[in-house]
């Protein structure tokens, strides 16, 4: 199909050597001779079969240089196709039997044999050109006169095909000979003219294919890999209509990805561009997509999109690491053609054989094939047996420092097991891998020598001392902190003398459980001395550092100064009295509320019949808040922690304890007392932390 003239002209550039080529206005093609010879074209293209070289009885016609040049035909005046004009120069090779009679007996020896030397020569030219996907052979008859035959050797002249129709950014081929034939045939390769609208860029991981072809141009595109070894693979094709932007990831970038254009039209020309060829980012992506792949216990195969120029040969990969060691020379390195099934000559396969394979001397692949059908490397040791002349042979252990020779005495595993490897080989418990002429391969278990079993039982039963030994460390100290006790710190309001002895009542009989309890009744020689603030800050940092809890005992009087404390922040200061410690706390415990520390470090408690829970405020039920003794076993359970022993004899004391609380409490409520001397109207002023 004829190409579109501004496509050409883009394509050939605008310097005056292209502006000078010949324009062809024959629609078909022609051949014309140099002066002095006549030509034929045959009609229709020809089969491209090679004729025989055979010897020649006389002269005959051989092509001695090939030439050709880029022209266009054009059907239109602005619709050309590129075009290969090919000129083939031709003499004449050999001389008349005749001649050589004449000479030997001094003159003619029959007027009938001068016939053949007066006529003319006639010999057929093949002309074959090769553009993928276009291949063509055409014929020429040429006829040369006797006068030409005069002196062999010499060129005749020569003759002109007009013209191969090629595709642009292709490569052609193009080989000629003569029928018969006396020599071989001229060959000649060039590489055509590219589209300059068909571009390819980088773009950070990306690579983008630009068309930039007229509007609502409609035309095809492939992508396909061009493997040497059977038909191109394709990989993506699409109908389009210009301009188009093709983006493609620049890992999926290989040597032999190639991209086909063509006008969708009917007998289009297609373009063939492959601009990945010497890109070396695409030789690194062919290596990461290539594979090995065992298919039976013998056979394997190298899968790659594209050809590579590799060799491959076995190596032995032991169980502790280290380095692949080839298996050369007795295994030597083999030429691989990839997507072909390739064969090793072994006996046996083994997990711990493995398949090196390398290019230009360098490793790019390495797996171990057998280990995914016989399972996970063996702690094997391979045994190598040389040959030599007159049945001589030597063992060796490969091992990552070399080979070493058995026996040996040699600081290595092998050499240490050498008389009991040599035992082992001869009674049959080493597996034959590969034999040969050379030599042979055996895989030797070494299990029965190191004793895991018992070095992971020896292991066990260290681990197993260890922590029983630190189990026991751990119940001495839990021992230790529970007949110690846990701490409590007892805040309340000094609301009246009675209420005070209730709280009396209860320190002494969580005093009992045990628990070590500190509550303000009982210190009051250091409050007077410390202050109420000072104080209270020394008990709370002791009682948390130790894991203890803090227990707010509300009463009336209590949640009437916390209620003006969260009313107010910042009271101002009251009366209180000189013991007092409720008051002085709460610059520091209301903090710990509103910011969220209170969980796990406070619980709350109130007393039956005195005050309801509900009376408590908001911020303070956000830890548990228990009523006594209604709810004495959980308010204890709360105070011991996660680690009380014996809940029995914990419910048995909690009952003494409520017994005890109970008494006073009735007496706390029946008999109405004066405010003791503790209670204060307003919140003591301080430095709040």
């Amino acid at each position: 199909m004829p190409v579109p003239w501004f496509l050409l002209s883009l394509a050939l550039g605008r310097s005056p050597v292209v502006f000078s080529l010949e324009r062809l206005v024959e629609p078909e093609d022609t051949a014309y001779c140099s002066p002095g010879l006549s030509c034929h074209l045959w009609d229709g293209d020809m089969l491209c079969l090679p004729g025989n070289i055979v010897p020649a009885p006389g002269p005959v016609l051989v092509p001695t240089h090939l030439q050709t040049e880029l022209v266009l035909r054009c059907h239109q005046e602005t619709d050309c196709n590129l075009c290969v004009s090919v000129a083939v120069r031709l003499a004449v090779r050999g001389h008349w039997e005749e001649a050589e009679d004449e000479e030997k007996f001094g003159g003619a020896a029959d007027r009938g044999l001068e016939e053949p030397r007066n006529a003319s020569l006639q010999a057929q030219v093949l002309l074959s050109f090769q553009a993928y996907p276009t291949t063509r052979c055409v014929l020429l008859e040429v006829q040369v006169p006797a006068a030409a035959l005069v002196q062999p050797g010499h060129s005749v002249g020569s003759v002109v095909f007009d013209c191969f129709e090629a595709a642009l950014g292709g490569e052609m081929r193009i080989w000629s000979y003569t029928q018969p034939r006396y020599q071989k045939e001229l060959n000649l390769t060039q590489q055509l003219p590219a589209l300059p609208w068909l571009s390819v860029s980088a773009d950070g991981e990306d690579v983008r294919l630009v068309l930039n072809v007229s509007e609502e141009q409609h035309f095809g595109l492939s992508l396909y890999w061009n493997q040497v070894q059977g038909p191109p693979k394709p990989w993506w094709n699409r109908n389009l209509t210009g301009p188009q932007t093709i983006t493609l990831n620049h890992t999926d970038l290989v040597p032999c990805l190639c991209i086909q254009v063509w006008p969708l039209e009917p007998d289009s020309v297609r373009t063939d561009m492959c601009p990945f060829r010497e890109d070396p980012h695409a030789r690194r992506n062919l290596w990461r997509a290539a594979r090995l792949r065992l298919l039976s216990p013998r056979s394997w195969r190298l899968d790659a999109p594209c050809s590579l120029r590799a060799q491959a040969a076995l190596c032995w990969q032991a169980l502790g690491g280290g380095p692949c060691q080839p298996l050369v020379p007795l295994l030597p390195w083999e030429n691989v053609t990839v997507n072909e099934a390739r064969e090793f000559p072994l006996l046996k396969g083994h997990p711990n054989l493995c398949v090196q394979v390398s290019s230009w001397e360098k490793l790019q692949l390495q797996e171990c094939l057998w280990a995914d059908s016989l399972g996970p490397l063996k702690d094997d040791v391979l045994l190598v047996e040389k040959r030599g002349p007159q049945d001589s042979r030597s063992l060796c252990a490969l091992e990552p420092g070399g080979c070493t020779s058995l026996p040996s005495r040699a600081s290595t595993r092998a050499a240490h097991l050498g008389e009991q490897l040599l035992l082992d080989l001869q009674s049959g418990q080493c597996l034959q891998l590969w034999d040969d002429d050379l030599g042979a391969l055996w895989a030797c278990p070494m299990d029965k020598y190191i004793h895991k079993r018992w070095a992971l039982v020896w292991l066990a039963c260290l681990l197993f001392a260890a922590v029983l030994f630190l189990l026991l460390l751990l119940k001495k100290d839990h021992v230790k902190a529970t007949t110690r006790g846990r701490a409590a710190l007892l805040l309340y309001s000094a609301d009246d003398a009675g209420f005070e002895r209730l709280v009396g009542v209860l320190a002494s009989a969580l005093c009992q459980l045990p628990l070590r309890v500190a509550v303000d009744l009982w210190s009051r020689r250091e409050l007077s001395a410390q202050g109420p603030l000072a104080w209270f800050h020394a008990q709370r940092l002791q009682t948390l550092q130790e894991g203890g809890m803090v227990v707010l005992l509300f009463s009336p009087g209590a949640v009437a100064l916390c209620s003006e404390w969260l009313q107010d922040p910042a009271p101002a200061p009251g009366p209180h009295g000189p013991h007092d410690a409720f008051a002085a706390s709460l610059s520091c415990v209301l903090p710990d509320f509103l910011q969220g520390r209170a969980p796990g470090r406070y619980v709350g408690a109130c007393f039956d019949r005195l005050l309801h829970p509900d009376a408590v405020p908001a911020l303070f039920r956000t830890v548990p808040l228990f009523s006594l003794p209604s709810q004495l076993p959980d308010f204890l359970g709360a105070l011991q922690g996660p680690c009380t022993r014996r809940p029995r004899r914990l419910g048995e004391r909690a009952e003494k304890v409520a017994r005890a609380l109970q008494q006073a409490l009735d007496s706390c409520v029946q008999t109405p007392t004066a405010p003791g001397p503790g209670r204060r109207m307003g919140p003591e002023a301080g430095d709040q932390t």
